[in-house]
């Protein structure tokens, strides 16, 4: 099964052909060719006059800098702390809040159902993700969850600030010019609300402030690993290193270079930018999998598979047998390690998953440099917006071939290799090219650790219309598309 919004059933229309002039010299592509060359490494495709309105004026931020140079400088400052090798450093707080979650599902799985785990109330399982998302990147950012899936609330009312800063950039976003102005109405209108800028910045500003101190008051002696990448050096000590220690130690070191603006804008970013998307895409793909039964089972019998073998593998090197190795079902954590190496239908899930329902639903505007570029064939001039819609790249038949609107992983477990880099090379829900998301090994961390847990310790039913299995879910499009009411039932599995 397969959902697709409105619009975007609109513009893949075969009658609008490769290119759909959507405004005024506002152009969007469905074409193989055209994602390289607006987003291929090297090209100079600066970021529209849309994305204005995502920033504060006059401040930078790493999403709303348009300037190529001024963003890759900024790119460097912060990358080493999203590097492959530093996500070792953030798994255990991944796992912390994965146990908490489950506690709360365990609890909401014995809701109304006589206490016995067999199946509760209809729960929305997007606002649990989401409140998972916060509390993870709360976690990584800060080594303290911000209380989402203590309290099972929207802590701050963080997560309808965040849903009312979507709609307001993504429309004053269309009218940049105006964005100044609205932007000094909007700081009025938060004063008097006694909150400080658009929406619930103010309480990610708060809250990083009190963590400022907190961690000035308790320091961490940690290595500089400023000039890494994925080569950047590794934590051996054994204990998690959050991103607040690492940015306060670079200012330290460099308090001209790495100022507290930095700090906070770092800090901010990732409280921002990091819950909604991996939120979506844990909504997406469980969804998917609840509309595919078959691919749900045959993901339960790779993690059963793995688990049972490193299960022999302990006994095997142990000469006692201790309870560690017969922990509780719901308290064994899948290593990233195991869901990368050994886990490859998990993967396959994941990316089908974030194909079907990438997080962001509209074109990636760029702005064509001077002199004017060839796209599919066709002469634009200098100052002209282009773009590709992630949605309509990913359903691209001449890539995904001709059932892209169906969710089979499988596609991506082929042994043609060719085939395989060409559709990776069109795989786009972070982004492609130098704008890529800082952040998405952060995402793709707390995915590849908590489906399979899931899947693993739990039951969904899709509740109310969705258990039709010919209905679709709702969603909303402002840049973000979240689903909407995405209703299930929880039923345990840790008897079974």
């Amino acid at each position: 099964m397969a959902s697709k919004p409105p619009n975007i059933q609109f513009l893949e229309a075969p009658c609008f052909g490769p290119i759909v002039r959507y405004g005024p010299n506002r152009y969007s592509f469905d074409d193989a060719t055209a994602s390289k060359a607006i987003y291929g490494h090297g090209t100079a495709f600066a970021k529209s006059d849309w994305y204005f309105a995502w920033g504060v004026p006059g401040q930078w931020n790493l999403f709303e800098e348009r300037d190529i140079a001024k963003h890759a400088q900024y790119r460097r400052q912060f990358q080493s702390a999203y590097s492959m090798s530093a996500l070792v450093e953030y798994e255990p707080y991944v796992d912390e809040c994965a146990d908490l979650f489950s506690q709360r599902l365990e609890e909401l799985s014995r809701s109304s159902s006589g206490g016995d785990g067999g199946g509760g109330l209809p729960v929305n399982m997007g606002h649990w993700l989401q409140c998972y998302a916060f509390d993870v990147i709360g976690c990584i950012t800060y080594s303290k969850r911000l209380g989402f899936l203590d309290q099972g609330r929207d802590v701050g009312g963080l997560i309808t600030a965040l849903e009312h800063s979507l709609v307001y950039s993504t429309l004053a976003g269309v009218y940049s010019y105006l964005y100044p102005y609205l932007f000094k109405l909007s700081g009025l209108l938060a004063t008097a609300t006694r909150n400080e800028g658009i929406g619930g910045v103010g309480y990610v500003v708060n809250f990083t402030r009190e963590m400022i101190a907190e961690h000035q008051a308790a320091p961490k002696a940690l290595d500089d690993d400023e000039d890494g990448d994925d080569n950047a050096k590794v934590n051996t000590s054994g204990k998690a290193r959050d991103f607040l220690s690492k940015f306060l130690t670079r200012h330290t070191q460099d308090p001209n270079t790495f100022t507290t603006y930095h700090i906070f804008q770092g800090c901010g970013s990732n409280m921002v930018a990091g819950s909604d998307t991996t939120s979506i895409s844990l909504s997406a793909t469980l969804y998917y999998l609840l509309k595919n039964p078959a691919c749900l089972q045959k993901l339960r019998e790779e993690v059963t598979k793995v688990e049972h073998e490193q299960e022999q593998e302990q006994q095997e090197s142990e000469k006692e047998i201790t309870t560690t190795t017969t922990t509780a079902t719901t308290t064994r954590h899948i290593t990233l390690k195991q869901s990368q190496e050994e886990m490859p239908y998990l993967q396959a899930v994941i990316k089908e998953g974030l194909r079907l329902h990438p997080a962001t639903g509209l074109p990636l505007e760029r702005i064509v440099p001077p002199g004017g570029a060839t796209i599919c064939g066709r002469f634009f001039p200098e100052g002209s917006t282009v773009g590709v819609n992630t949605w309509v790249e990913h359903r691209n038949t001449r890539i995904f071939g001709t059932d892209a609107d169906e969710f089979r992983p499988e596609r991506w477990l082929t042994e043609d290799s060719e085939k395989l880099a060409f559709m990776n090379r069109h795989w786009m829900p972070f982004g492609l090219g130098s704008r890529t998301c800082l952040g998405r090994h952060i995402s793709h961390l707390e995915i590849s650790k908590l489906i399979p847990r899931l899947v693993r310790d739990f039951d969904f039913e899709l509740a109310g219309d969705l258990a039709n299995k010919d209905v679709s879910w709702s969603t909303e499009n402002y840049w973000f598309v979240k689903p909407k009411d995405f209703m299930v039932r929880v039923i345990s599995r840790k008897s079974s």
